[in-house]
């Protein structure tokens, strides 16, 4: 009996691989829009899909980065401004891409574009600190999607939005993961709304990645800014070494799990650009695959437990740091 059911999951696990394993043809008639690729995923994306021979059009938040990316790349490669967080950017931007793809439609929309935010317990922040990475990470990129739906509707084509491990696991405060948490609900509503119509939307979950997005120096530049600004009674809750003892635990677990390879995000594009059954999720990174993952599936307390032992006691003012 053991041995039966082990041939049928040795069978079942061949006819996946090959499954998973099946690519479309002819990629070099096929458009792709990237956002965010001045920097980081975005950039390393635009390049190596355009050495492959698709049709890129690259959104780019500035002018520098847009050159920087012509001249790194062939003609094939477009770019344009944008911003996703002004509408009128948003709409210009479709009637752009509906001048470049014509009657073919666009085979693939890769929600890359987004930010950090501040990364700070919430009674530090405003509502201001707050609105940025929602407008950019999860409205904008809904703005996006919706403008484009007709072209991508039209070549049945494909949506992947770049959420992040921070979508399934709140490691901290900030507005980042809340965004996270609204990119992966909508990725799954919109999944199951274009199923009817041909077109494939996945989700890929990148863990803690080395890009100017997670930029140590800048996460701790903003949250001591912050600090700096909070009323007496709040920091004196926190005690007045925290800012300090909490870098130091920072960098420590950011040694431990920080991944370099940006071509692992970019695998996970490419499948499912051009796997004939792309998979509805792809993880990216170490820490995704045997920290956030396996704890994402643990009960709540667990999950508290192995994130509450790397946050820093409160109060801290008799605290020093080592």
């Amino acid at each position: 009996m053991l041995l039966c059911f082990l041939i049928g999951v040795a069978i079942l696990y061949i006819w996946w691989r090959v499954r998973d394993g099946l690519k479309i043809n002819n990629i070099t008639e096929k458009y792709i829009l990237i956002t965010g690729c001045d920097t980081g995923f975005g950039n390393h994306a635009a390049k190596t899909f355009d050495k492959q021979g698709f049709r890129i059009l690259a959104t780019c938040l500035t002018e520098a980065g847009a050159t920087g990316l012509r001249e790194a790349t062939s003609q094939r490669l477009k770019t344009t401004l944008l911003d996703v967080t002004i509408a009128e950017n948003v709409v210009s931007m479709a009637e752009w891409v509906k001048g470049e793809v014509g009657s073919r439609g666009l085979w693939g929309l890769i929600n890359n574009a987004g930010v950090m935010g501040t990364l700070a317990p919430f009674d530090w922040l405003t509502i201001e600190d707050i609105k940025k990475p929602m407008e950019i990470n999860l409205i904008g990129l809904i703005h996006v999607t919706l403008v484009l739906l007709p072209f991508i509707k039209k070549a049945k084509g494909r949506i992947i939005n770049v959420s992040s491990i921070g979508g399934r696991v709140a490691a901290s405060g900030g507005a980042y993961f809340s965004s996270k948490f609204g990119v992966e609900g909508f990725n799954d509503s919109l999944r199951r709304d274009m199923k009817a119509f041909g077109v494939q939307v996945s989700c890929i979950e990148p863990g803690l990645f080395k890009t100017p997005l997670s930029d140590p120096k800048k996460v701790l530049q903003q949250r001591t800014d912050i600090w700096k600004r909070l009323p007496t009674e709040i920091q004196k809750e926190y005690g007045d070494n925290y800012i300090q003892i909490d870098a130091s635990k920072k960098q420590k677990l950011n040694q431990r799990i920080l991944n370099t390879d940006l071509s692992l995000v970019v695998q996970c594009m490419e499948h499912a650009l051009t796997s004939r059954h792309p998979r509805t999720r792809y993880s990216a990174g170490s820490d995704a695959a045997f920290l956030w993952i396996p704890l994402s599936y643990m009960p709540t307390f667990i999950q508290d437990f192995v994130i509450l032992r790397n946050k820093v006691k409160i109060p801290t003012s008799g605290n020093t740091v080592h």
